[in-house]
């Protein structure tokens, strides 16, 4: 099952939200360290586009640090719920398609897909980092991040939790290895090391640095 049909029908709105409040403190720190990084990259001129918003979670912190916010998501009911808990309607939110975002070229200061959406939207890698540089602007950035492989037990263990709560399917711990979880009502999302980020962008020919952080996220930095 593609990862945004995943999304829509079994794991927004609500569903996603509880995914994030069951965490565990380490995979909490991990979540704050993610968006710490990201906004000590973003200025208050900036326009910022986050791709893969779920319900806001990390929409509604970089609108605090940004002159304008846009969340996108495939899924209609995350979206529906990012709106009505936003209500000082700080963010647009938008339902739309990462690889076709609609948006006009040079549109946004710095783009951000993090939390692993790069693997977990289960679409053409190559492609998604092409359309979020079309809309960022020269100079700009688009900023991706992965788990790093030092986080996986405490990423296994935070997706136990989840099965055990009844918001994914069993794991499939035969498949679950080399940095993939795999569940087996569908669940499939892997991880991006350094080096696949690197030959991604090096076959892309496009200026990149890498760097993890907190011995959890690896993050790709793409300037445009």
């Amino acid at each position: 099952m593609a990862g945004s049909v995943y999304y829509d029908e079994k794991l927004s709105g609500k569903r996603l939200e509880r995914c994030y409040r069951i965490a565990s403190p380490r995979v909490e720190q991990y979540f704050e360290a993610e968006i710490r990084h990201v906004l000590d990259r973003i200025r208050p001129t900036d326009a910022v586009l986050e791709l893969g918003c779920g319900y806001g979670r990390v929409t509604t912190r970089l609108a605090k640090a940004a002159r304008r916010t846009v969340g996108i998501d495939s899924a209609a009911g995350n979206i529906a719920y990012a709106r009505s808990l936003d209500t000082e309607e700080s963010c647009e939110f938008l339902i739309l398609d990462a690889l076709a975002l609609g948006f006009p070229d040079k549109a946004f200061d710095v783009v951000v897909c993090i939390q692993n959406g790069i693997c977990a939207f289960n679409v053409d890698r190559q492609a998604l980092v092409l359309e979020a540089l079309r809309v960022t602007r020269r100079g700009g950035i688009v900023l991706f991040s992965s788990y790093s492989d030092r986080f996986w037990p405490y990423r296994l263990a935070w997706f136990e939790t989840q099965f055990a709560e009844g918001l994914v399917g069993p794991i499939d711990y035969a498949a679950s290895k080399n940095g993939s979880i795999v569940c087996t009502d569908g669940f499939r999302a892997g991880r991006m090391t350094p080096g696949d980020f690197s030959e991604l962008c090096t076959a892309l020919g496009v200026r990149f640095t890498t760097c993890e952080i907190d011995d959890s996220v690896v993050f790709c930095e793409i300037a445009n």
